[in-house]
């Protein structure tokens, strides 16, 4: 009798961008919460964590850290290079081969007082459902390419010891 695959849901698709993730070794650790994936900064100066959330029919990749100091000292380097955060995200996509136009993010501190860099990844909660491969790649993409990007920035690496 042949088996059959339970529904998916938001959590299985998390679990299959988290094996991705964790596969990529870029970060301390990785873990599903709910319709969260939680995947910890490795490095940092002060706790920051990247994130795909699956709430509210949306999907969005997002950098979250507590710590004020943190946040602006990623603020400082785009200051300071004159660098625009989304064109070094869409750099880091198209390094991982990402076709689509270019992104936007959004930066604020959230209700629950966590500084945060947020992009929507273009899948819809259809292919979240449905565990659709495609939008686990491109999920995927854009997780490893907000590590990449920020991993440079601030103090992302620990910070300098000026």
């Amino acid at each position: 009798m042949p088996m059959t695959e339970p529904p998916a849901t938001s959590t299985t698709f998390l679990e299959a961008v988290a094996l991705r993730a964790k596969d990529a070794d870029v970060f301390a650790s990785c873990r599903v919460e709910g319709e969260r994936l939680a995947c910890a900064a490795r490095d940092s100066a002060a706790p920051a964590h990247y994130r795909v959330d699956t709430a509210g029919g949306s999907v969005w990749v997002s950098l979250v850290t507590p710590d004020r100091w943190l946040s602006e000292s990623i603020e400082t380097d785009l200051l300071h290079t004159g660098d625009k955060l989304n064109e070094l995200i869409d750099e880091e996509l198209v390094e991982l081969g990402y076709t689509g136009s270019g992104c936007s993010f959004q930066h604020y501190r959230s209700d629950d007082k966590l500084f945060t860099f947020r992009t929507a990844v273009p899948v819809t909660a259809a292919q979240v459902a449905a565990c659709d491969a495609g939008a686990v790649g491109e999920c995927a993409r854009f997780l490893l390419a907000y590590e990449a990007c920020f991993r440079g920035l601030g103090d992302m690496q620990g910070g300098d010891e000026d």
